[in-house]
C-alpha cells in the first residue's frame, strides 16, 4: 500500500509561478494542509512502525513530510530524488505570462496540462515518467507500506502510471494539496483531510 501526498501550498503556488526544481516556503495555508494531512495519516495507519515515509528532496516537500512525520509518529522522512518535481530548466520561478512573452513559440497552443513539458531545456514527460516508474516499481516489489510526499505534476504522473493511464489522461488528474491518495490493489482512492481555509481570511 502507498499513501501519496502533495506538499502544502507554497508562496510560488499563491503567485502562480512554476516551481519545478526551485523552491519557495510553505504559506500558512500550506502549513495547515500539511498538519491536517499528518493527522489524517495518523488515523489511517495506526501503529507507525513498519511504515516508511519518503519524500522528494525539495524543501517544500521535505518540510511537509517532516510535519506529517511529527503528527503521525513516523521516523524522519527519507529523501528520494525520483520523487522530485519535473525539471523546468529556464522556466523555473516564472509565470505563464513570463513564458508566453519570452518563449512565444514554445507556449503557443500549450494547455495548462502540458505546458510544463514545453520548456526548451526542461526534463520532459518521458524522463519524468521513467524516474517515477523506477520508484513505483521498487515500492511495489518491496511490498512494505509507504507514504510518499511529492508534487503536483509528479503526483499526477505517478498515479497515472499506477493506474495504467495514457499520458493525456494522467496529466489531467487533479492535484489537490489537502488530500491523501491511497494506492492499493490496483485502485486509487482519494481521502480528504479536514477542510481548511487560509489563516487570517
Amino acid at each position: 500500500m502507498i499513501y501519496l501526498i502533495r506538499h502544502g501550498r507554497t508562496e510560488f503556488n499563491a503567485e502562480g509561478r512554476f516551481q519545478g526544481h526551485c523552491d519557495s516556503p510553505l504559506t500558512p495555508l500550506g502549513l495547515a494542509q500539511a498538519a491536517a494531512n499528518g493527522e489524517l495519516i495518523k488515523s489511517l495507519i495506526g501503529d507507525p512502525s513498519g511504515w516508511r515515509l519518503e519524500s522528494s528532496p525539495l524543501g517544500r516537500a521535505m518540510h511537509t513530510a517532516r510535519i506529517i512525520a511529527d503528527a503521525a509518529g513516523l521516523a524522519p522522512p527519507v529523501p528520494d530524488d525520483r520523487l522530485r518535481e519535473v525539471g523546468l530548466g529556464s522556466w523555473h520561478g516564472l509565470t505563464e505570462e513570463d513564458i508566453s512573452i519570452a518563449w512565444p513559440d514554445a507556449a503557443k497552443g500549450a494547455t495548462r496540462y502540458d505546458i510544463f513539458f514545453r520548456s526548451p531545456d526542461g526534463e520532459g514527460l518521458e524522463a519524468l515518467s521513467a524516474r517515477l516508474k523506477s520508484w513505483l516499481d521498487e515500492a511495489l516489489r518491496d511490498g512494505r507500506p509507504r507514504i510518499a510526499v511529492s508534487h503536483g505534476v509528479a503526483g499526477r504522473v505517478l498515479r497515472g502510471l499506477y493506474a495504467g493511464m495514457d499520458q493525456q489522461s494522467m496529466l489531467k488528474l487533479p492535484a489537490p494539496q489537502d488530500v491523501v491518495f491511497r494506492l492499493a490493489d490496483g485502485r486509487i482512492e482519494e481521502i480528504a483531510a479536514l477542510a481548511i481555509s487560509e489563516p487570517g481570511r
